[in-house]
């Protein structure tokens, strides 16, 4: 057995995002009330706090509230209000049809809410964790579980300075243990280690298989005379068609800026769709054009999103630790949004252990967690927004969006029946023989971009001599049985170019640009043959997003 050095702690926490931080903050709160002490670490995987964190956003500040309830006197990043929502479905390239309210989900009315960037509101919140005695280490991956007699006992740092083939560097760093009482994992969607723990422990028995989407954005620069600070778009509708489900949006931000993205859920059955292109496509709509036409695009990122909602949750808490956030799936996909709901769960879970800390336990299953979420008003919240996700798969958008409007509208999420959803999103593929194929405009460079430039915008790096960290189960998959049947989907759902088919030989052979990987974790869900599995490459490595 390998000695390494350890470092011990009350609780460690995995990843800086809104969950994980509003984890340590809660914790530390009550330490600091009950006059005890206690000690807390943060390990982030990005080069800093907020460098991984990609979200929409327009946030609603109900956990927030709860968290610091003067956050506005604390200069939290918070400040853009939202003034006007807009809903538009879009019919096709060119027509759009606005919708009134009453026709809209009352889940997407945003009065109250803020256009933010969460990455600096996780940078703010990490200042204020730090005040209050939290140690955060960003730039260290957890790359393993710690587990001990069938008990979480902390997590293992990844190894620093590792070459290609596997020999170690001058610069490297061996792999540490961070020992805690309890450990709660807040990586954020499809996290490589609660992926782990949820088949370990079984943790979704008996649950519908987790949903998934692939959520783009950028951030454009544009002339005065078109932005409105405050005004949301949401759209239905085109390009997404047939099958393939989800929607668009762009906010005007503080800063004459506008962001904007494409949601597509990952149960698309077309191999030959491309989510990036639908995505340059969606800017090219009047409706879109008018408001970045002129301007200058300033950012790129993408991530999946997990939106299986409360039908798709695990159980979230395990002997020594506790899922939270979008690493269990807590996002309201109704809403769109995820960060209230993600640092709720953060919450909960910090009373909980606090609790059990408090009795001088460690590493039991929090059993009472369970009870404290079912009490919550994000198990309401989600309760109530149940039946969104398999509505939109089972009848489509337009029906799917009818019967939500009625369910949220008129019976406000409280219809005596649960719509499920039990389909895995990568066997929702057909052959690419029985799928009619797509063409794609070339960039014009001025709406629309190729995925090298948009990966530049991300500001993406990793040491280029280190193990790949896009591990394939069988080596031959991607030609046998991938390319054979599918016409190799990774090079279409990948938005960052990292799988590519190359002749080698006049054989066709895959090649994986591990160093354009953004995060976004796609290819470990939508692959047809679950061939792929993603893990932490070298600590800091990846996405250095500035605002997203």
């Amino acid at each position: 057995m390998v000695e390494r050095e350890s470092m011990e702690f009350d609780v460690v926490i995995v990843g800086a995002g809104p969950a994980g931080l509003s984890t340590a903050i809660r914790l530390a709160q009550q330490a600091k009330t009950a006059g005890t002490e206690i000690s807390l670490c943060v390990v982030e995987k990005g080069s800093e706090v907020g460098a991984h964190i990609l979200s929409g956003a327009v946030f609603e500040p109900r956990a927030l509230n709860e968290l610091f309830p003067d956050w506005q006197k604390m200069n939290a990043p918070v400040t853009a209000s939202v003034t006007h929502d807009h809903i538009y479905l879009l019919k096709d390239e060119q027509k759009a049809q606005k919708l009134p309210n009453f026709l809209v989900p009352k889940t997407m009315h945003n009065e109250g809410n803020y256009i933010v960037s969460i990455g600096n509101l996780c940078r703010w919140l990490a200042t204020q964790a730090e005040q209050l005695g939290v140690e955060i280490f960003p730039g260290f991956t957890a790359a393993e579980l710690l587990i001990e007699d069938g008990v979480v006992k902390g997590v293992i740092t990844g190894e620093m300075g590792v070459a290609h083939d596997g020999s170690h560097k001058d610069s490297y760093v061996p792999a540490m243990e961070l020992r805690g009482k309890y450990t709660v994992f807040a990586e954020g969607c499809r996290g490589h280690l609660g992926k782990e723990l949820i088949s370990r422990f079984e943790l979704d028995k008996g649950r519908s298989p987790q949903h998934y989407a692939l959520g783009f954005k950028e951030i454009w620069d544009v002339p005065a005379e078109q932005h409105q600070q405050g005004l949301v778009v949401h759209s239905a509708g085109w390009p997404l068609q047939q099958d393939t489900s989800g929607g668009g949006y762009l906010y005007h931000a503080e800063g004459q800026q506008i962001v904007v993205g494409l949601i597509v859920d990952l149960n698309y059955s077309n191999p030959h769709l491309s989510p990036f292109e639908e995505f340059q496509r969606y800017k090219q709509h009047p409706v879109i054009k008018q408001y970045l036409q002129g301007g200058k695009r300033v950012s790129y990122g993408a991530r999946a999103i997990a939106k299986g909602g409360l039908n798709s949750l695990p159980r979230m808490t395990f002997p020594g630790g506790v899922l939270v956030g979008c690493d269990a799936g807590t996002l309201n996909f109704a809403k769109i949004k995820g960060n209230h709901t993600a640092m709720k769960s953060g919450m909960l879970a910090a009373e909980t252990i606090f609790g059990a800390l408090q009795q001088d336990k460690a590493g039991a299953d929090l059993t009472e967690f369970a009870e404290r979420f079912e009490q919550s008003w994000l198990f309401d919240e989600l309760f109530r927004s149940r039946n969104f996700g398999p509505a939109m798969h089972k009848f489509g958008s337009f029906w799917g969006g009818a019967f939500n409007s009625l369910d949220q509208n008129i019976f406000a999420g409280k219809l005596p029946f649960t719509l499920k959803d039990d389909t895995l999103d990568h066997l929702a593929l057909r052959p690419a023989s029985e799928a009619p194929k797509i063409q794609y405009a070339k960039p014009d460079n001025q709406l629309s971009f190729d995925r090298l430039s948009s990966v530049y915008l991300s500001n993406t790096n990793h040491e280029e001599d280190q193990p790949c960290h896009l591990k394939l189960a069988d080596d031959s998959i991607p030609v046998q049985v991938n390319l054979a049947l599918y016409d190799e989907p990774a090079q279409r759902y990948c938005p960052a170019g990292v799988y590519e088919i190359v002749q080698d030989n006049q054989q066709p052979r895959l090649q994986i640009n591990a160093q354009n990987c953004i995060h976004c974790k796609t290819c470990d869900i939508k692959d047809p043959r679950q061939n792929i599995t993603w893990v932490t490459p070298e600590g800091a490595g990846g996405p250095n997003y500035p605002n997203m």
